[in-house]
């Protein structure tokens, strides 16, 4: 798995986003309490089910391969000016 720039920013993007598509969708309601993890995993497997990603092979379904496979995904999303796509 190649290390991407801007990583972390990217997955915590990503989420925030993806809980969003999920409120829009009727299918979540993510809580203040809700852990990082949870929400990380969620989002994932609601992309997943929706087909907008590819999912990770079994037995590789793994925190940081969520968030690398989530961060990716937004990258792909975001406009080509955007400061988080900047020397990737």
């Amino acid at each position: 798995m190649k290390k991407i720039k801007h990583e972390a920013e990217l997955a915590k993007a990503a989420v925030k986003f993806g809980m969003s598509y999920a409120a829009k969708r009727g299918v979540a309601k993510f809580e203040a309490t809700d852990s990082s993890k949870d929400k990380t995993e969620y989002v994932y497997r609601l992309l997943v089910h929706d087909k907008l990603i590819q999912p990770l092979v079994k037995g590789e379904e793994t925190q940081p391969n969520m968030r690398h496979k989530l961060a990716l995904w937004i990258l792909r999303q975001l406009p080509e000016d955007h400061p988080l796509k900047a020397g990737q």
